[in-house]
Order: structure tokens, then C-alpha cells, then sequence
């Protein structure tokens, strides 16, 4: 794990993050709908990239686990709200995500004041994002193109994405427990081993 700032994963998530006003700006300004979406299956597309470059360079760094998943965050709740606004995406789907973003920032902020550690990311919360960055973008170019392959590619995505997304909420609820009430974990460990 290093302390450098300066790598290269850390400078494709700052990128990711840069990028999300141009999209809000697609949304807002131009309405070009399927510009914007296609720029955000993009940014979504290369979710995995700083990552796995992390790993491949040994550039593994403090600062690139606190700015992935901020990167991810920033694009997805940019994404829902400007959708929901626009009516691009279903205001169901929309509502949904933005309870979940607002539950997983409420536990995140309560565990950092509680203990100083972070929300660990999960495989599942990946797989669901991965499902979003799929759906989203695909309902946004819908209502650019009008192209019912959009529209069901989108649905397909977005299903599973969605059970994902709250199966992993529930696990880091799980998690936020056990790090702020250690002493109930481990008595519960403690009798689950003596019976």
C-alpha cells in the first residue's frame, strides 16, 4: 500500500470524476441525451480500469481506495438525479437508488464518526454498480434515439443491478454493526462456537 499520489490509477479516477459535469452539461445544456448517455457507459466502462492498474503497477494507494469508490458514487447519483429530473429514467428506479445512495452515505458518515474506518467495498456492490452503469446509460440513450434495444437492454440490467445494489446495503449494515457494537460480535461468535 503506498502513500503516493501521483499514479496513474488515481489519474484515470480523477478523469472519471472530471467527466461527470460534462455529462450533467450534455443533460442540461444541449439535451443531447445520447451523447450523454454514451458518455457515461464510458465512464462506467472504465469503473474496473484504475483498478485492475492498481494491482498490474503495485500502485495501490490510500488515496486510489478513497477515489474509486468516490468516483463511482459521483457518476451514479449524478446520473439518477439528472435522470429523474429529465425524465429519462423510470422516477421509480430513480427513487429507489437515491434512498440507497442516502442510507449508504448515512452509514458511512455514522461509521467514520463512530470508529474513523470506511465502508469496505464489496464484489456484490461492483456486480451491482456494474448493472447500473449498464441500465443507466442505455435508458438515456433511449430517450435520445427512441431505439427499443436501448429500452430492454436497460430493463435486463437494471433488475438485477437494483437486488444487488440492497443485498449489498443489508451486508454493510451488517458490517456497521459489528464495528460499532464489537463487544455484542463477539459475544454472539463466542456462543455460535459453544454451541
Amino acid at each position: 500500500m503506498s502513500g503516493r499520489i501521483a499514479t496513474i490509477p488515481n489519474l484515470i479516477s480523477a478523469i472519471r470524476i472530471a467527466l461527470v459535469p460534462v455529462f450533467l452539461w450534455l443533460m442540461f445544456g444541449p439535451n443531447d441525451y445520447t451523447a450523454a448517455g454514451w458518455l457515461l457507459g464510458a465512464i462506467g466502462a472504465t469503473d474496473w480500469v484504475d483498478g485492475f492498474l492498481a494491482r498490474r503497477l503495485g500502485q495501490v494507494s490510500e488515496l486510489g481506495k478513497l477515489l474509486d469508490p468516490v468516483a463511482d458514487r459521483f457518476a451514479v447519483a449524478s446520473a439518477v438525479v439528472a435522470g429523474w429530473i429529465t425524465g429519462t429514467i423510470p422516477w421509480w428506479i430513480a427513487a429507489l437508488l437515491v434512498l440507497r445512495e442516502s442510507l449508504v452515505a448515512i452509514g458511512a458518515a455514522y461509521l467514520a464518526s463512530r470508529t474513523g474506518e470506511k465502508i469496505p467495498v464489496r464484489l456484490l456492490g461492483k456486480m451491482g454498480t456494474m448493472g447500473l452503469y449498464v441500465a443507466i446509460p442505455n435508458f438515456i440513450i433511449e430517450a435520445g434515439t427512441g431505439y427499443a434495444f436501448h429500452l430492454w437492454t436497460a430493463w435486463i440490467a437494471v433488475i438485477p443491478g437494483l437486488v444487488l445494489y440492497y443485498a449489498v446495503l443489508v451486508q454493510y449494515g451488517r458490517d456497521i454493526y459489528r464495528a460499532t457494537h464489537p463487544g455484542v460480535a463477539s459475544a454472539r461468535a463466542d456462543q455460535e462456537e459453544a454451541g
